[in-house]
């Protein structure tokens, strides 16, 4: 029975055995036929363009799908390795790739390390592309984040290897890649920020540009220079800790200053439409994640809603200095434009600055943070009051006014009596808009802000909202996309810049969805609120925006610099549109101090504003607005709560399409339409119910 048993036993064992060998046999010719599948594979792979370091254009089309432009970095120069600095070589290596000279292109061990990494932390923290990788991206491929163009990344860095040595291979990489400020390869990288040649880089500025690899506009030492220098000294880190420099090395490097040139040099002309591709960038790594390399390296084909014409005349203006103000012998009295098609939120012209300007310099078209002045009237305080039942004929009484110890002033420092809410807006009375929203409630200005697009935070609930008295403020795109509500019949459509992202072969990588808008206000009210604004620029502030033969509505904004005694400006916008076209100007200093302010009126931005416009706008239809239908009028309140008085008699008739006050308080608009309006108000400070006020 015992042998039986054992005879069973061992004939069990050799059949495991024959199973485990076969098993063992076929995962080795599998493993085999892998390998020479993927040798295969790699040696179908093309890398001849190597030979050539830049990286393939990048086209962009405009809103009628016609090729505008092409981003290729045709002024990168190449140098040889033996003019790259060995102390060069080590940073980028050490923050890039630390086994760049010990794999063949792919890194397993720098994969498995980084999976632990990203599974240890919940999510991806770490990446595993080696120099290798980068390079094949760069120059062959297309930018899609996928697991085929992944794939095909290995099998052309693994091409690369056994075509190139290691010295050719990060030649050809620091030749091609891009370090921000206009500067394709290391050649004039070291130029522009260094004014150097690459063979003299010093170990710190080969650590600064090493470090800038990685977000080239969020590293630039010339915009974010802490940050720069903070990456820098990671890169040195990182040399000491590989063994590439000495304690002491690293202890002189890190305290060494930047050593970056005193002014960057102006590459704007390096490339066509300089702010709008900035922002189209800039768009495409917010809402599609691709990072600016991979925008300008790709190939990629990207659709977009630029206007080439609108966009030419917008650079054409702000060529013209005698269109601006005269500015100071140090500093440059700077701009911000944004022209956005409200039918549909699509960016069709968009200007962030004036004189020379580096390619992805401060785009103040979208960057810029200001307190937008009286420009946030209709928004935070008109537009909540007709939503309530208030009409523009109804009145209310310019006053003196303390809220516990918050008291608005007009410009000027005049008062006017009883005046229509048509009056206030288009004159730009400060004290009425703040009684009104205190009357209404803070929170309804700063729930109808929010329907705008226009975001705040706690510390703006407060009167000072009326006046536009934000603590962070708001970039012209922000004020041209809230303004769209009023010409598109009270709906808001994102402002966008890209409608679609394709590969060379037509791979989709990013497709805008289809926004069917957000629902701000009634049509009723937006109609309302434009009829208002046509007369803010017939017969108010913001005269100087009058268009040729052309309807057109818009609010003029200022902000004091505190210390002129209402003399000195700090910002001038101007906000206005047509049916098919919004448009934000902004005016100011970027550093704004004693000596650097503005004493111009908001009749200087509406002035720019109406160059634009009508350039812009020289070979479009003429459209006119919807007709504003009647408002019913707001529930009766005793006069106390009105703030009426019983004269009346001084109280304006019917409106005249909507435009009350048109009949026996003419003498007195006449009388108040001085260029005293447009000047700025007492700014208050931002202590308990206070906001610091924007007027006209």
């Amino acid at each position: 029975m015992r042998s039986e048993m054992h005879h069973k036993k061992s004939k069990k064992r050799v059949v495991w055995k024959k199973a485990a060998l076969a098993v063992i046999a076929a995962g080795i010719l599998l493993a085999v036929a892998c390998v020479i599948i993927f040798n295969m594979l790699v040696s179908r792979q093309d890398v001849s363009l190597l030979a050539e370091p830049l990286p393939a254009a990048t086209i962009i089309y405009d809103q009628n799908k016609e090729e505008a432009l092409r981003i290729s970095p045709k002024k990168s120069e190449a140098v040889s390795y033996d003019s790259l600095p060995e102390q060069l070589i080590e940073a980028v290596v050490a923050v890039e790739d630390k086994r760049y000279f010990e794999h063949s292109g792919m890194d397993l061990q720098g994969i498995g390390r980084a999976l632990m990494t990203n599974l240890t932390n919940g999510k991806t923290v770490q990446g595993a592309s080696t120099i290798t990788q980068q390079l094949a991206k760069n120059v062959f491929l297309s930018q899609e984040r996928t697991w085929t163009r992944k794939w095909k990344e290995l099998l052309l860095a693994e091409k690369i290897e056994k075509n190139y040595d290691k010295q050719q291979i990060i030649t050809y990489y620091l030749n091609q890649i891009y370090f921000g400020e206009g500067a394709w390869g290391i050649k004039k990288a070291a130029e522009i920020y260094f004014g150097t040649s690459v063979d003299k880089l010093t170990l710190p500025q080969s650590a600064l540009l090493a470090g800038i690899i990685k977000a080239p506009s969020a590293l630039t030492p010339y915009s974010h220079p802490d940050e720069a220098k903070a990456r820098r000294n990671v890169v040195l880190q990182l040399m000491k800790n590989q063994g590439k420099i000495e304690q002491a090395t690293y202890e002189k490097a890190i305290n060494e200053p930047l050593q970056i040139q005193s002014s960057k040099p102006s590459s704007s002309n390096a490339i066509k439409y300089p702010y709008f591709v900035d922002q189209m960038i800039r768009e495409a790594g917010e809402k599609y994640g691709l990072t600016e390399n991979e925008v300008l390296h790709g190939g990629l084909r990207i659709y977009t809603t630029l206007d080439t014409k609108m966009q030419e005349a917008a650079e054409n203006v702000y060529s013209q200095d005698s269109l601006f103000p005269a500015s100071s012998s140090d500093q440059l009295i700077q701009s911000g434009a944004v022209m956005v098609d409200p039918r549909d939120g699509g960016i069709r012209a968009l200007i962030g600055g004036r004189g020379e300007q580096p390619f992805r310099g401060f785009n103040r078209a979208v960057q810029l943070k200001r307190q937008p002045g009286s420009t946030m009237k209709p928004i935070s305080v008109y537009t909540p009051a007709l939503e309530r039942g208030y009409s523009p004929e109804d009145t209310i009484v310019d006053e003196p006014v303390n809220f516990g110890g918050y008291q608005p002033k007009n410009a000027g420092g005049s008062y006017h009596g009883e005046v229509s809410l048509y009056e206030a807006l288009v004159h730009s009375y400060n004290v009425p808009a703040v009684k009104l929203l205190n009357e209404m409630g803070i929170e309804a200005g700063m729930e109808s802000s929010d329907r705008f697009g226009i975001e705040l935070t706690d510390a703006d609930r407060t009167l000072g909202l009326a006046l536009g008295g934000l603590q962070e403020g708001v970039s012209p795109l922000d004020m041209a996309e809230a303004f769209s509500v009023f010409a598109n019949d009270g709906t808001r459509i994102p402002a966008h810049s890209i409608t679609r992202i394709e590969t060379a072969e037509g791979e989709v990588v990013a497709d805008a969805e289809v926004v069917n808008g957000i629902k701000v206000t009634e049509p009723a009210i937006a109609r309302t609120m434009t009829s208002m604004m046509e007369g803010v620029i017939s017969e108010g502030t913001g005269d100087a925006a009058q268009l040729t033969d052309r309807p057109v509505a818009g609010k003029t904004g200022t902000t004091e610099m505190p210390g002129t005694g209402g003399a000195g400006m700090k910002d001038n916008w101007f906000v206005g549109y047509t049916p098919q076209l919004v448009g934000a100007v902004w005016l100011g200093y970027d550093h704004t101090d004693a000596s650097h302010y503005l004493t111009t009126t908001s009749k200087a931005a509406a002035a720019v504003f109406q160059k634009l416009m009508n350039e812009a706008l020289q070979d479009e239809k003429v459209l006119a607005f919807p007709k504003a239908p009647g408002i019913p009028a707001k529930p009766k309140k005793d006069d106390k709560d009105k703030g009426k008085t019983e004269d009346k008699d001084t109280k304006p008739g019917p409106p005249e399409k909507n435009k009350p006050g048109k009949q026996d308080k003419e003498d007195k608009k006449n009388k108040h339409k001085s260029d005293d309006n447009d000047k700025k108000g007492n700014d208050k400070g931002r202590g308990k119910g206070k906001g610091r006020e924007g007027d006209d």
